[in-house]
Parts: C-alpha cells; structure tokens; sequence
C-alpha cells in the first residue's frame, strides 16, 4: 500500500493519502489544511480518489474539507454520532480564532463492521469512541488508522465535548488491542507506533 503522510495546519494534524500500488486507486484521510499541498502530493502520486475518509470530526481534521470537496468530486465518508461536530464547525473555527471553509457534505455514514474498498486494499472499520462519540478506526490485517483514539506515547484528549475517558480507555484496549500487537498505528498527530509499543510503555495503558 502507498502511504503519504502529510502534517497540515495549526495544530500539525496528520492527513494521509493511501493508495494500491497495483490499481493506483485511492483514499484521503482528514484533509483539514493546506488543501493546495495536498491537492499537489496527489498529483505527484498519480491516484485516483475514491474516497475522502474521516476519522472524527474535531476542527483539526475537517477544517477545509468543504474546499477540497469542491476539487474532488468524490464521496466522503463519516460516522453519523460525529454529526453534531460537523455542523458546529464553524463554531469550532471561531473559538480558535481561525474560519473554515464551510459545513462539508458527508455522503455515506459509516458503522462498526462497514467496509471500504480501494483497488486491491479493504478497510474495516472499527467505532472506536471516547475522544469522540463518533471516532472511527480504519484498519487492515497490518495497520490501522485511528485519528485522535491513541498516540505514540500519549492517548487523545477527552476534554471536549462528547469526549468520555472511560469510553477511550475501553475503546482502545477493547478494540484495537485485539487487533495484534504488530498492528501498525498511524495517529492523527505525531509519529505512527504499533500495539506492543503502546501496550508496554505508554503510561495511559501499561497492564496492571
């Protein structure tokens, strides 16, 4: 699988670009800034977008995707319990200080269980809430893409609205842990980290 990873906007959010190297068939990750840079790393891959994937829907991770809907006429994807962020999101721009681009279109709520196929490449889809009521986890037999839920080191805040530690923490362990320790963790922040590492050294999950 291709697997482009570009950090974008004020709060250094990652967007990832994936794509079959066979069919060069793709997706979009959280395009929530600097639409142009990926709008250019597209090109530079050669990729034909399928589908606009979205992890949650926090300022950071949909900021602009209203505008590069407006240059990609492709479906975008979300999980529905993540609605009431979507539609606040120029409250959330304001609060901050900065503007949005608009209320983006979602044309197909994903759940727990759903599938997502690109060339070659099948995603599951995992809901993995608690830093948001809506968060959902992409995964593959390898790796997996997992927004806000867990960091390298660190887990996501549950300070905002609809954000629940308890539910995170369950989330986590309940749902990603099963997933094996070799899986492959890319955040919406930061650098990507596996299983076993979280499991053995970050102090939010470390096993009594």
């Amino acid at each position: 699988m291709i697997i482009e990873r570009l950090e974008v906007g004020a709060f250094g959010e990652n967007c990832y670009i994936l794509g079959c190297k066979s069919t060069k068939e793709g997706v979009i990750i959280d395009p929530g800034d600097e639409i142009d840079r990926i709008l250019k790393k597209l090109d530079a891959v050669q990729l034909q977008t399928k589908y606009i994937l979205v992890t949650h829907a926090h300022l950071d991770h949909i900021k602009e995707l209203k505008a590069i809907q407006e240059k990609i006429n492709v479906p975008t994807l979300m999980n529905k319990k993540d609605e009431f962020l979507l539609e606040n999101l120029p409250a959330q721009a304001s609060a901050f200080g900065l503007s949005c681009s608009g209320i983006p279109k979602i044309d197909r709520y994903i759940h727990e269980g759903d599938t997502v196929q690109f060339g070659n490449i099948k995603f599951n889809v995992l809901e993995t809430p608690g830093h948001s009521p809506g968060s959902v986890t992409f995964y593959t037999t390898d790796c997996a893409f997992v927004g806000d839920v867990l960091f390298s080191g660190s887990i996501g805040r549950t300070d905002l609205p609809g954000g629940n530690y308890d539910v995170l923490i369950d989330s986590i362990k309940r749902k990603l842990f099963p997933l094996g320790d070799k899986l492959q963790i890319f955040p919406g922040h930061g650098p990507s980290t596996n299983i076993s590492i979280e499991k053995t050294t970050n102090p939010f999950l470390i096993q009594d």
